[in-house]
């Protein structure tokens, strides 16, 4: 994960109001962010909502696998598949998504943004 060098920790949610093996968007000023849980990992990942493909905001309704170890998020409408870890789109496309550190403390779920 890349270590941001102003983080702002923006708090997202309380960890039991995630959905479960889903996303959600949350708005932070002009972006849309997707976080994920991921709960048969025991994981969460934040991206970009919005889908490089046809620039839609869906990737939060997307939905959450694995390609082998590699967490991953389908768009709803394209089926382009991407690394929640790092955003690199593992569809065979050269676009990819930004992603964002999250963590739990204390019961409640933070994003870290610049």
């Amino acid at each position: 994960m890349k270590t941001l060098t102003n983080t702002k920790w923006l708090t997202a949610c309380h960890v039991d109001d995630a959905v479960e093996n889903g996303g959600v968007c949350i708005k932070h000023e002009d972006q849309q962010i997707a976080l994920f849980y991921f709960t048969r990992r025991n994981e969460w990942f934040a991206t970009q909502n919005e889908c490089p493909h046809k620039r839609q905001m869906i990737l939060s309704r997307g939905m959450i696998g694995s390609l082998g170890e590699e967490p991953k998020v389908a768009c709803p409408f394209h089926k382009k598949t991407f690394s929640l870890r790092t955003g690199e789109c593992l569809s065979g496309d050269e676009c990819a998504i930004k992603t964002f550190p999250v963590k739990v403390e204390d019961g409640l779920v933070y994003i870290g943004v610049e």
